[in-house]
């Protein structure tokens, strides 16, 4: 038989003698490449659905935003001055090379809005009754402009939580809601201003980031104007004979110094209707991480017992003519089977849950499709979950193929580590305490993974509970109380992302917990022999868990506030209340102690004399 075929035997063996620790590792490093799989998968989803409103609205290739020039402190100009330069930019840009058709150019005033007990900013752009060449918003509800009648956007109509029909005031002036519609030419409610183009006001006191859009007549739009929001921007839309050199004309005619059109080609405002998905990588990309970190703490707690209970087999093997290098690739072949499994299951589980969280949202018309699920995501899945196996694997399966063939098959205990601080520390200490914090030092290694998993799960938490009180500020701090749909996508990704850690935290709590059972029945026997209580056993298992699962708890804090920050891309930040933070805490340290109360018991029960005569044996 050769060696390839021999270790496929053996590895197959194994896991057929050992298939719940084998779903065990299959469900570890299948989350973590789940959300690896979704934050790959979601890139540039959200492109078909632009084209098509685009393509449904006549979309324009460049928009420009036109206004006169103004220095620090200047009023705008406005009247017949400010129409003089804007189609004096008009009659420029209209007849630059490659222009094939235009509309416009369409006063642009800042409104503020007031609907259903909410307030918020709007660009109001007016519009003539009839349909434009370029850039005619395209409706899902109702009618289009009329005198009195305003269009909203869509995204912007549902935050507001508003229909057709309804009544609304801009600028304190009554309007109704004649209809709603989708447009190509501007990024949607709360990305508004995301290109950098326009004027971006509504006014005193407004956000920017709470801005949204709707279209109304002409007059009703310069009747709009104030003193505190006048009318001192138009917007003209162009389209060009090569789309793809958008950005490039825009460049060359546009600019942001004073009086200089401000222009925005469509790649940007595809972009930026994009967000929303975007968004949602941002917050599954650091996730995935956080659950292949949990992943390595789990499988190698996993080999670790593994690997100890198969100390016979390793001699064995060895007596059978094996070579260390076999013996450590008949140990690795069935993890990395695993992983490969896993890596399957993962890609396919992402590529099916992909559809929920590729939504374009109510900016856009169109459904994106089937996600691409190309080669190079798949083999940058499969590496993940190789190197998640290698990593907590490979020096487990190196250190028990060292292992001398007459001490592996005596399979004799381990010698625990004498320090003299530890024991003379403890032996002040009530029973469970005392067997915990020898425990610990017995199994330094796997201390040091359960206050590292325990970090990570804590950073998790935090981080969602730093999301909810930033957007809590944002939100009623703004003023308008509007329902941010970024916020609410955002949020259900965290509600999985925060599902999926706690449970491989509370996988990894068991294992650790059931391998220290599994490590440690001979001195746990020997200390019931000498008159510990199985209560007192069982504490000592548990405690040997919460002890260094406290510090990883604190440090998982600051380590929460930073992954918050880097997953914003250092956007704003409200740090929750310390009791917030403080009860998180309390609630991983209470979840350990439940988690780690049954295999505790169990262990603390098995009959004293029976270990002790396997231990003879």
């Amino acid at each position: 038989m050769g060696k390839i075929l021999l270790v496929c035997r053996l590895a197959a063996r194994a896991l057929r003698r050992r298939p719940a620790e084998a779903v065990l590792m299959l469900l570890a490093i299948t989350a973590a490449t789940t959300m690896l799989t979704l934050g790959l998968i979601l890139h540039g989803v959200t492109s078909q659905p632009y084209q098509q409103t685009r393509a449904a609205t006549n979309g324009p290739d460049v928009v420009a935003y036109l206004s006169g020039p103004t220095g620090p402190g200047e009023a705008p100009i406005t009247g017949q001055r400010l129409q003089s330069l804007v189609q004096a930019h008009v009659t420029e840009l209209v007849r630059a090379p490659g222009v094939t058709g235009h509309s416009g150019p369409f006063p642009l005033v800042g409104a503020l809005v007031q609907a259903h007990g909410h307030t918020a900013g709007a660009e109001a752009e007016g519009r003539q009754g009839s349909p434009a060449a370029v850039d005619q918003p395209k409706l899902t509800q109702g009618s289009w402009v009329r005198p009195g009648g305003v269009v909203l956007e869509r995204t912007f109509a549902e935050a507001l939580g508003v229909r057709t029909g309804d009544r609304i005031t801009l600028n304190g002036r009554p309007f109704r809601v004649a209809g709603i519609a989708v447009t190509a030419a501007n990024a949607p409610y709360p990305n508004l201003c995301y290109t950098g183009a326009g004027g971006c006001s509504a006014g005193p006191n407004v956000p920017v980031s709470e801005m949204g859009l709707l279209w109304l007549t002409e007059p009703d739009a310069r009747r709009l104007a104030t003193a505190a929001s006048p009318l001192a921007a138009y917007v003209e839309n162009l389209t060009l004979q090569h789309p793809a050199s958008a950005g490039a004309f825009a460049s060359r005619y546009g600019g942001n110094g004073p009086g200089t059109p401000s222009l925005a080609a469509w790649q940007g405002i595809s972009a930026a209707d994009g967000l929303l998905v975007q968004d949602e990588q941002q917050v599954l990309n650091p996730g995935a991480w956080l659950a292949g970190l949990l992943a390595v703490a789990s499988v190698a707690v996993l080999a670790g017992g593994r690997m100890t209970e198969e100390t016979r087999r390793v001699g064995l093997l060895k007596a059978a003519g094996g070579t260390p290098g076999l013996v450590t690739a008949v140990l690795m072949a069935r993890n990395l089977a695993t992983a490969l499994a896993a890596a399957a299951a993962g890609l396919a589980a992402g590529w099916l849950a992909a559809p929920l969280l590729t939504s374009p949202g109510a900016a856009l018309v169109g459904t994106p499709g089937a996600p691409s699920l190309t080669w190079p995501i798949a083999g940058l899945v499969m590496a993940v979950a190789l190197a998640i196996t290698l990593a907590s694997t490979l020096v487990p399966a190196i250190r028990a193929s060292r292992t001398s063939t007459v001490g592996a098959l005596a399979n004799s205990a381990r010698p625990p580590r004498r320090r003299g601080a530890l024991i003379a520390v403890s032996a002040r200490l009530p029973v469970p305490l005392l067997l915990g914090l020898r425990l610990i030092g017995r199994r330094t290694r796997r201390a040091v993974l359960t206050a590292a998993s325990t970090a990570v799960t804590t950073s998790g938490l935090v981080a969602v509970l730093v999301f909810h009180a930033t957007a809590g500020r944002a939100i009623n701090g703004g003023g308008s109380g509007l329902n941010n749909p970024v916020y609410n996508r955002n949020e259900q990704v965290l509600v999985v992302l925060t599902v999926a850690l706690i449970a491989l935290a509370s996988l990894n709590a068991v294992f650790t917990a059931w391998a220290t059972v599994l490590d440690t029945r001979q001195p746990l026997a020997l200390a019931r022999s000498l008159g510990a209580t199985p209560e007192q056993v069982s504490a000592g298992l548990s405690a040997a868990q919460l002890m260094p699962a406290l510090p990883g708890a604190i440090l998982g804090i600051p380590l929460g506030i930073a992954l918050f920050k880097v997953a914003s891309g250092g956007g704003p930040m409200t740090i929750p209340p310390a009791w917030w933070l403080a009860a998180a805490v309390l609630a991983i340290l209470a979840a350990v102690v439940l988690l780690t109360t049954i295999p505790a018991r169990i262990g603390a029960r098995q009959p004293v004399a029976e270990v002790l005569q396997a231990e003879l044996t």
